[in-house]
């Protein structure tokens, strides 16, 4: 088992990268100022959502609240609509949606997962850009020997994960009794009904 701590550089961390994927952590790449206000701004101007599921023969809510765009509609965000433009120039990978989580406290969660391959476009990795509090993140290999990742998911961070690793690890937030004060997570991904020329010159 390996474990990040908290940063105050801004240079990325390879946490893994080998035949099951790559990961890395960049704590820092938003100034602090900027990565409060853009909180700020999230927080009150996005129309959150509450959804259901059927769990256990019974619909529950989404221990969350949840919103998305496309990044070439005309109602994104333009907090949403720059950091956009930050991560691909970081990145290098054309982002087309973004996906939001609001996690109110530490009470809300996201169960371990991988996404959809079906809603992502292959060759294409997944970047994650935190606002608020920090949160933990468990990403957990499937094959033995079963690798765990923690990662302290800081305010103002990006997390990329390569398209190898939605085939071979999960990744959640979970639960937690700590006093936690509220935190948004901003996935940028490339969906399949865009243009698929162009590849990630660090992910593919």
């Amino acid at each position: 088992m390996s474990q990040m701590p908290l940063f105050e550089s801004s240079s990325e961390t390879v946490l893994a990268d080998d035949e099951l994927g790559r990961v890395a952590y960049t704590p820092g790449f938003l100034a602090a100022d900027q990565a409060e206000a853009w909180f700020a701004e999230l927080r009150n101007g996005v129309p959150w959502q509450t959804q259901r599921r059927r769990m256990y023969d019974r619909d529950v809510d989404v221990p969350r609240l949840q919103a998305h765009f496309r990044l070439d509609e005309d109602d994104v965000p333009e907090a949403i609509r720059v950091a956009a433009g930050k991560v691909a120039g970081f990145t290098g990978v054309p982002f087309t949606s973004a996906g939001l989580n609001f996690y109110r406290d530490g009470r809300d969660s996201v169960a371990p997962h991988n996404d959809h391959l079906d809603e992502i476009v292959h060759g294409f990795p997944i970047a994650l850009l935190s606002f608020g509090a920090t949160r933990r993140m468990t990403i957990r290999a499937k094959p033995p020997a079963r690798r765990v990742l923690h990662v302290d998911l800081a305010a103002g961070s990006l997390l990329v994960m390569s398209y190898e690793t939605q085939l071979r690890y999960t990744h959640g937030i979970p639960k937690t009794n700590d006093s936690v004060g509220p935190r948004i997570s901003v996935a940028f991904r490339v969906r399949p009904a865009d243009d698929t020329g162009a590849r990630s010159r660090f992910y593919r």
